[in-house]
């Protein structure tokens, strides 16, 4: 692009556009309206969709970047509207997730004076995200919005935040626009050691009992054809943390199931009696070990990660392959042997039956009155046909959602990780939706966390994003009360809740609402949602005290898992 004087604001909103982006989520306020403006004059080429509420901003983004592999970007004022960014930034640090966001702030000569919504957000937000930095002068736009974008996307991606103050949104600057493909002592993807892929293959081809642990890092590094072939080719058994769901289609015979606290009997018991344990793109988060002082100790250690500060945080390693994933999955390939351990795979499947007759046919065939969780989800599984992305933010619903749905395709799973926000759901719908036109996509969400930005209604009304949106309401915040219950004894402490007429809410939003309390009528409520062309509002009124199983208690053993 040639050199032309533009204002700074101008400048950010054709950063954004040499950078791709067609669709911004984001609220206006004093500090941001110059950048506002130039929206307004470049609405036919960027998108701007306004949300209810800042945070709901963060998440439309991390659910755009989740489900398109694309960076999500959101813009917010300065003050409170930057620090309502807060908690979406932070949870796209946890989950690696690229997204820009963009907060205005008071002009330089006002910086550090308190003046009308000023607030530090650089300070603010410096632990939650990947890079951060404030702009001053508007000559810095170009550079340092090409830098957030290279940072956002490139290595282990997260969340970068450029603050611009009001001056350097009116200045006027020479535009031209350069990629950012590189920073000094900026090394996003370490080189490939080959001696280290020869040392992994060795204790692999060697092994008696390997185990594969498989996580988001396969989503991100888009090697899900490598973890495929290396499955197939190996013939070792993989299961998967929360994150790396969907990177391996559910129904593969090798997919052995879902890691941790309440993820299946057979891959928590038999990761504490593997050989060699292969962990693929995942960071061994406490959720997924339980106790580390009793995790996987009798095994040798491989680790596939593309971030050298995950290796040996948690886990010792014996052998460290650094490197993107993909590339060294590819490299990995011609040194292993093809395999079938038949007798390790029977373990697996012998625990499997024991999970099934325990937990599994009791929560998807209820002899109860009441619906549960797990029959809805299964009950959507079988009119997506495995199809449709799932999202879903933090609690029981979440569990229920990663244990029972069916995924053939990748990036399926949208749900909050690490940082397990309520509120993530609905907003992070919405930006799956927009980014993902044509694929079905469905919400899951508690009866607590749909309240935590039950505003974000409003967005889809005004968008018409045909998001199908189905509340679990068992009316409780139903994760925290299974701990009351199982290790307080029963003192539901502030965990009941009074709520009002979804449906009512819903409607008044004007969404097509329905609310199911009988078995009977669920079938065909789901199928209603799913063959509408609209957005959909289904609550669905399950057991008050219906508890995810199998379970590991805080502190303990993966193989102390509990089945009741």
């Amino acid at each position: 692009m040639g050199t032309n004087k533009i204002s700074g604001a101008e400048a950010i909103i054709r950063c954004l556009l040499e950078e791709g982006v067609d669709l911004v989520y984001g609220y206006p306020g004093g500090a941001i309206m110059p950048v506002y403006d130039e929206l307004y004059k470049f609405k036919d080429q960027l998108h701007h969709v306004l949300v209810r509420h800042e945070q709901g901003a963060t998440h439309a983004a991390q659910g755009f970047a989740r489900a398109t592999g694309k960076v999500g970007v959101a813009i917010a004022t300065s003050g409170p509207g930057a620090t309502n960014l807060v908690t979406g930034i932070a949870d796209a640090q946890i989950d690696s997730t690229p997204m820009v966001c963009i907060t205005g702030q008071v002009g330089k000569h006002l910086l550090g004076s308190d003046a009308f919504q000023e607030t530090d957000i650089i300070g603010i937000s410096t632990p939650v995200t990947k890079w951060n930095y404030q702009i001053t002068e508007a000559s810095e736009i170009p550079e340092i919005m090409a830098k957030a974008f290279y940072i956002a996307r490139s290595g282990r991606p997260g969340p970068v935040l450029v603050d611009i103050t009001k001056n350097a949104q009116f200045d006027e600057l020479d535009f031209s626009y350069k990629k950012c493909t590189s920073i000094r002592s900026y090394n996003p993807k370490p080189t490939l050691n080959i001696e280290k892929v020869k040392e992994a293959a060795e204790l692999i081809n060697n092994a008696k009992k390997p185990f594969i642990v498989f996580g988001q890092g396969i989503i991100l590094g888009e090697a899900e054809a490598q973890l495929k072939a290396f499955v197939e080719k190996s013939g070792i058994p993989a299961a998967w943390t929360i994150l790396g769901l969907s990177a391996l289609p559910t129904e593969h015979p090798l997919n052995v199931g879902m890691l941790g606290m309440h993820g299946n009997y057979g891959p928590n018991v038999l990761t504490n009696e593997c050989d060699v344990l292969i962990a693929l793109g995942m960071r061994f988060d406490d959720r997924v070990t339980g106790n580390l002082a009793t995790y996987a100790k009798q095994a040798k250690v491989v680790h596939f990660e593309i971030d050298p500060a995950e290796v040996d945080k948690n886990v010792k390693t014996d052998v460290a392959v650094l490197a993107d994933v993909k590339e060294s999955l590819t490299a990995l390939l011609p040194f292993i042997e093809s395999k079938t351990h038949e007798s390790w795979h029977n373990e697996f499947k012998e625990l499997y039956k024991v999970e099934l007759e325990a937990v599994i046919n009791e929560e998807l065939k209820p002899k109860k009155e009441g619906i549960s969780m797990g029959e809805t989800i299964e009950m959507i599984n079988k009119h997506s046909k495995g199809d449709a992305i799932m999202v879903s933010d933090v609690g029981q619903h979440q569990m229920f959602t990663c244990r029972y749905s069916k995924f053939n395709q990748t990036k399926s799973n949208v749900t909050s990780g690490g940082l397990g926000t309520m509120g993530f759901a609905l907003p992070a719908a919405i930006g799956a939706k927009m980014g993902m036109p044509d694929r079905e996509v469905v919400a899951i969400i508690g009866d607590g966390g749909f309240q935590m930005t039950i505003q974000e209604l409003g967005t889809i009304f005004q968008t018409k994003v045909p998001v199908k949106i189905v509340i679990l309401n068992n009316e409780f915040l139903g994760m925290v009360r299974q701990w009351q219950q199982l290790f307080f004894d029963k003192r539901y402490a502030s965990t009941e809740m009074i709520n009002p007429n979804f449906v009512a809410i819903a409607e008044g939003y004007y969404i097509k609402a329905k609310k199911v309390t009988k078995r009977e009528d669920l079938d065909a409520a789901v199928a209603e949602m799913m063959a509408s062309k609209e957005s959909y509002f289904l609550e669905v009124m399950v057991e008050k005290e219906n508890n995810v199983f199998p379970m590991i208690p805080t502190g303990a053993s993966v193989s102390d898992i509990r089945l009741s």
